[in-house]
């Protein structure tokens, strides 16, 4: 039923008095059916921001992202910013596409992941795959629990570009240094599980995916198809529904290749809004699955309703 599910305290994931279980408020579900594919939205937690305009839109004058905000009804000084990781049960393997904050993300609300694989009835050990669309933190943060693996007998697999520029020590004394600390803490431990793919591999049947740079060297968007239904997995091609999709030109602060992030914006967008199929982007607002309709200068963000449950 693809309806959002909250999470009953005698569902948590754990009884550690170091991560209490959670109240039904806070835990968050999506699952819809995508052909024999079953697909569950995660909600990891969700941040609010200040300043929105210092990292959307930071080529534009203040004012500009003020209007745009004001006029999609949002605050102006401020955002929430969500965290979606993705788990696809094929019926053969069941992936599980980015981690989440992880044991890091606790302390401030977020690092849901494994309560929310609980509640749509999985344990950390089902799952056979991890599938990460690029190595920034919010992505790898739940790869390791108390310095281990917390998918234990899941293999994972990552894009060989990223994977080489985040544990390339030219990263030192970079911006880009802290990420490359976490992915040496997170990703590295692993590397004997790991497969490295590039653009056009099949992650499992029905599973493609798609080099999308930009946001990171190596970030990666993955189509997914079963039974004649699709969906595109966009992770961080567009980090705001509103100022990313609607101005997909406008600069964003975590993208590294700025020009470049536009450009695949606008290209996987395109395809998206012009074939008329569902996505689902990790920082959408939740259930962070919709459609992209082609309007002004970028794209509207349609949530999707009932349409899983009507076919």
């Amino acid at each position: 039923m693809a309806v959002p599910f909250l999470m009953n305290p005698a569902g948590a994931a754990t009884s550690d008095p170091a991560h209490p279980a959670p109240s039904p408020k806070d835990v968050h579900i999506y699952p819809f059916k995508l052909g024999d594919f079953k697909i569950t939205v995660i909600s990891d937690g969700i941040r609010a921001s200040d300043k929105p305009e210092e990292t959307f839109g930071t080529n534009q004058k203040p004012e500009a992202v003020a209007d745009l905000l004001k006029a999609n009804f949002l605050p102006t000084n401020r955002y929430v910013n969500g965290f979606s990781p993705v788990l696809i049960d094929t019926g053969t393997d069941v992936v599980l596409f980015d981690t989440g904050m992880g044991e890091g993300g606790r302390a401030n609300g977020m690092g849901k992941l494994l309560d929310g694989l609980a509640l749509a009835g999985y344990t950390p050990d089902r799952v056979t795959l991890v599938v990460l669309t690029h190595l920034h933190g919010d992505h790898i943060g739940g790869l390791m629990e108390a310095g281990k693996p917390t998918f234990p007998t899941a293999r994972y697999l990552t894009g060989q570009i990223e994977y080489d520029f985040w544990t390339d020590p030219a990263r030192v004394g970079t911006p880009a240094e802290g990420n490359h600390k976490q992915v040496l803490t997170k990703v590295v431990p692993l590397k004997n599980k790991f497969a490295f793919i590039g653009n056009g591999a099949e992650v499992v049947p029905g599973i493609v995916a798609m080099l999308a740079a930009g946001h990171t060297p190596g970030h990666m968007v993955f189509h997914v198809a079963s039974g004649g239904k699709k969906v595109v997995l966009t992770a961080d091609t567009a980090n705001h529904y509103v100022l990313s999709l609607q101005r997909p030109d406008w600069e964003v602060r975590f993208d590294m290749d700025k020009a470049m992030a536009a450009e695949t914006r606008r290209k996987i967008f395109d395809a998206i809004a012009l074939e008329r199929v569902p996505f689902i982007g990790y920082h959408m607002p939740f259930p962070s699955i919709g459609y992209a309709e082609k309007s002004g200068e970028g794209y509207r963000f349609v949530p999707v309703t009932y349409q899983f449950e009507a076919e």
